[in-house]
Order: structure tokens, then C-alpha cells, then sequence
């Protein structure tokens, strides 16, 4: 308690709290710009935080980081084009709303929402910080095979309405992940000579792709139709009405951005699909899924928010990178001269409260911002399409450009624009393709190191209790549906 009412007098200071609050608006801005992801913006500023000393930077790129997770809903509700790669899963109902003249309602939900996420990842950190870190400590290949193994098995259900469909695109997924350069045996696969892909193909463009360019093409293809322009009196924040009807949603996504942020390398993404894939399975509405639900705002915009805190416990507990924006924060750690890992709880235990304290003050601070200027995000759609997406294609290109300076990316996200609008077309959902983009790498490596592990003995799980019931789990949620029908059939048989 000691050391956390430290933390809370260090941002106390008016320079670290500037800092921080410089650090929120800033977080929103490049969040709400599509291909410009907060990653991108704490790599391009974190040279100038050197000269700031340890607490007012590690404040400054925490608090960007924070809040650009939540801008990136802007542009994904708005027009389709997330801003952030975790906003993604957000685009998938936020945009239906915005069609339907719900882009303020989506707009002040997704703020809500993202604000108690962040909050309650935080809380726990502060609490339970020391626990989180020695769970994730205990996850090795097997663990990871089997938690990536269980995002897989929701493909099915992610997306669309059709099963086949979304099987279809997640198996596309898992295609493209095996592009590149196999690091277990050195064989280079389906590169067909092409050296920007013996790297395999990134997730980032592929990304921007779907999203941003398929949806700029297909706009493009309706130029002739009459725009569609939000209604003055739809933008509005979330009422009671709503926030009990997303109160589960919350504490879903809450719960499951914690848990996979706390373990390292699985980031926002990963916990905003399978949060927004848990929200429709738990949800009392799931014949709004896919038609513009505000559960499914709610859910994975609380889970990447929530992510955001617990991917600081490894970085900061372990020294492992909880995702590419906290590897480049770990970075600047160790530019700062500290030295993350289990000691930090008790060598440097204010500092490591003053991050915690300055993402609970991030998290109030995009709150009342996204609550008050919900109506003015809301009327981004009334900006003419002829300025609008021409900039959306620039700032794209320079988000596949960037991280790499590789014009193999940019083909690539052209590519993927193309397979967007076919998709739209087709009635496919772009969701499936990406969590098997993300988990498909992560289930062949970890599976391989698995193996080699246990000697090539399949029989080796049954010893790792974890990656077991993880396991089990998956299994029960395959066959569920199955033998509720079995037993509804038994049920009737005997009626």
C-alpha cells in the first residue's frame, strides 16, 4: 500500500500529469487515424522521451498507449477502417450501428466500455500484480498450443451467420500464416521466390487491407448511390437501457483482456476476437450479432482496453514483451536505465505503481473525453467521401509501408484489399481470416516446440494440468452444441 500511495504522489507531480494527459490526446488521435497504430507512434516518439527520466516517459508512451486502443474504435465504427489492429473485432458491429444512425450510441459505448475495462485490468494489476506474473511465468509451448488451439475452435462461430463460411475464411487464415520461412526446419514455403515474403506476410497489412482499402473499394463501386449521412439526433451516449443490456458484455471482455494480456506475446487483438466471440456466445441477443449489436461494441473494446493493463505484467514482471507496443516500451525502460523483471517489485516498487496510476489516469482521462465529444466523432461520416477515403488511403500506405520501409507489404495490403471486397461481396466476414492469421503461426510453433519438448510423445500434455484443461475446455465447447441436441432429443422423446 506503501509503495502504491508513493505512485499516486509521484503523479501528483503537474509535470508527470501533463504528461499524461498529453499523452491521452495524443493516444486518440493517432488511434483514430486508420494504418497509424499507437505501436507505430511510441516507436516514432520514443527517442524523444530519453531526455524526460524514467517516470514522466514510461507515463507519457503508457498513456498513449492506453488511449489509442480506444481511438482506433473512431474510424473502425465510423467508417470501417479500425484505426488500431485491436479495434478490428470493434468494426464488425460498430459499423453496422453507424449505418443504422447509431454512430454516437457505439461512439459513447465503446468509451464506457473501453474506460471499465482499462480500469478494472489496472485494479487488479495493483492488487494481484505479483500472482499474474508467476501464472504467466508457468506458461510454456504446451500452455500456448493449447490457449491458441481454443481461439481457433471459435473460428466457426466468429463473424457471419454461416459456419461454413467462417471455417472457409479462417482456413484462408491459416494458409496465409504458413507463408515464409518455417524457423523449425529452415524451409521456405509457398514464397514462389519472392524475397519480401521469405519473412511470411504481416499482420499489419493484411489488416489495413481488409478493412480499410476493401472498404474503400466498395464504397468506390457505390459512387453513384446517394451517401448515407448520420442523423443529428442519433448520436447520443449510452443510456441506462443500454449499459444493463451490455453489463455482461463488459465484464466478459473485462475478465478475458486481463487474463490473455497478462500472458506474454498474445496482445489487445487476440483478446478483443475472442472477446467479442464470448459476448455472442453468452449474450441474450444473438440474433443482433452481424446487424449492428451494441454487446458486440462493448465486449471487445472492454477486452482490448482491458489487455492494455495486462500486458504490462510480463513486460514489467518478467521482462517479456505482453505485445509489440510493450516491447517498445520495454525498450525505452531499459534506455531509462531500469531494469524490468521480478526485482522491480521490490528494488523499484513506486515506479512500478506510478505506471499503474498513470493508466488509471489515461483511462478517466479518453473517458470523459470520448463521452464529450462522442457527437463530433459521430459526424466523421458527413466529411465528403472525396476527401475522406482518398486520406484513408494515404494514411493505409503509410501504415504498410512503415514498420518495415517494404513495398512488399504494400503490394500485399492491396491484395488483401482486393480479398475484402470479395468478401463483402460474398457475404464473408473478415474475422475468422484474421484469428486464423494471428493464432495459425502461434499453433504451429508452439506445437512443434511441444513435441520436441516431449520427445514426439503426444501423451506429454496429460503431465502440463494447464494446457489440459485448456484442452477440455476447447473440446466441450466443439461439442456442446451436439449433445444439447442430443439431450433436447431426449427430452422430447421422453415428453
Amino acid at each position: 500500500m506503501e509503495a502504491f500511495l508513493g505512485g499516486l504522489a509521484i503523479l501528483a507531480d503537474p509535470y508527470v500529469m501533463m504528461m499524461v494527459l498529453l499523452g491521452t490526446v495524443l493516444g486518440i488521435f493517432v488511434g483514430a487515424l486508420p494504418g497509424i497504430s499507437g505501436s507505430t507512434t511510441i516507436a516514432l516518439l520514443l527517442p524523444m522521451t530519453i531526455s524526460m527520466g524514467p517516470v514522466p516517459a514510461i507515463c507519457f508512451l503508457g498513456a498513449i498507449y492506453c488511449a489509442a486502443n480506444f481511438g482506433g474504435s473512431i474510424t473502425a465504427i465510423m467508417v470501417n477502417a479500425p484505426g488500431d489492429p485491436s479495434a478490428s473485432a470493434t468494426a464488425l458491429e460498430g459499423f453496422k450501428m453507424a449505418e443504422k444512425g447509431q454512430a454516437g450510441l457505439a461512439l459513447g459505448m465503446s468509451a464506457i466500455s473501453s474506460a471499465i475495462g482499462g480500469i478494472v485490468s489496472v485494479v487488479v494489476l495493483i492488487f494481484a500484480a505479483p500472482l499474474l506474473a508467476r501464472a504467466a511465468y508457468s506458461f510454456g509451448p504446451p500452455e500456448y498450443f493449447a490457449l491458441a488451439l481454443f481461439g481457433l475452435s471459435m473460428c466457426a462461430a466468429v463473424g457471419g451467420d454461416s459456419a461454413l463460411k467462417n471455417l472457409m475464411a479462417a482456413a484462408l487464415g491459416l494458409l496465409i500464416a504458413t507463408v515464409g520461412m518455417d524457423l523449425t526446419t529452415g524451409v521456405e514455403r509457398y514464397a514462389f521466390g519472392v524475397m519480401e515474403l521469405s519473412d511470411g506476410i504481416g499482420f499489419v497489412p493484411v489488416l489495413i487491407g481488409l478493412f480499410a482499402v476493401g472498404e474503400m473499394l466498395d464504397q468506390a463501386t457505390r459512387r453513384f448511390g446517394k451517401p448515407a449521412i448520420i442523423a443529428l439526433d442519433a448520436a447520443r451516449v449510452p443510456g441506462m437501457a443500454e449499459m444493463r443490456k451490455c453489463w455482461r458484455s463488459i465484464w466478459i471482455g473485462s475478465g478475458i483482456g486481463t487474463f490473455i494480456g497478462a500472458l506474454p506475446a498474445l496482445g489487445a487483438t487476440t483478446a478483443a476476437l475472442i472477446g467479442y466471440n464470448e459476448t455472442r456466445r453468452w449474450s441474450k441477443h444473438k440474433h443482433e450479432f452481424g446487424h449492428g449489436s451494441i454487446e458486440g461494441v462493448a465486449g471487445p473494446e472492454a477486452a482490448n482496453n482491458a489487455a492494455v493493463g495486462g500486458s504490462m505484467v510480463p513486460t514489467l514482471a518478467l521482462g517479456i514483451p505482453g505485445s509489440a507496443t510493450t516491447a517498445i516500451i520495454l525498450a525505452g525502460l531499459i534506455v531509462q536505465g531500469v531494469r524490468p523483471g521480478p526485482h522491480l517489485f521490490t528494488e523499484q516498487p513506486t515506479l512500478l505503481y506510478a505506471v499503474f496510476a498513470s493508466m488509471l489516469a489515461a483511462n478517466i482521462f479518453y473517458l470523459v473525453m470520448g463521452l464529450t465529444m462522442a457527437k463530433f466523432f459521430a459526424r466523421i461520416s458527413l466529411i465528403p467521401a472525396a476527401f475522406l477515403w482518398p486520406s484513408v488511403f494515404a494514411l493505409s500506405l503509410i501504415g504498410a509501408y512503415g514498420p518495415n520501409q517494404s513495398m512488399g507489404d504494400v503490394w500485399v495490403m492491396l491484395a488483401a484489399g482486393v480479398v475484402g471486397l470479395l468478401f463483402r461481396r460474398a457475404g464473408f466476414s473478415p474475422a475468422p481470416l484474421i484469428m486464423g492469421l494471428v493464432l495459425g503461426g502461434m499453433v504451429e510453433e508452439t506445437l512443434k516446440q511441444s513435441l520436441l519438448i516431449f520427445g514426439d510423445d503426444l501423451t506429454g500434455f496429460l503431465s502440463r494440468p494447464i494446457a489440459m484443461t485448456l484442452i477440455v475446455v476447447t473440446l466441450a465447447g466443439l461439442f456442446w452444441p451436439l449433445l444439447a441436441r442430443l439431450f433436447r432429443g431426449r427430452r422430447s422423446a421422453q415428453a
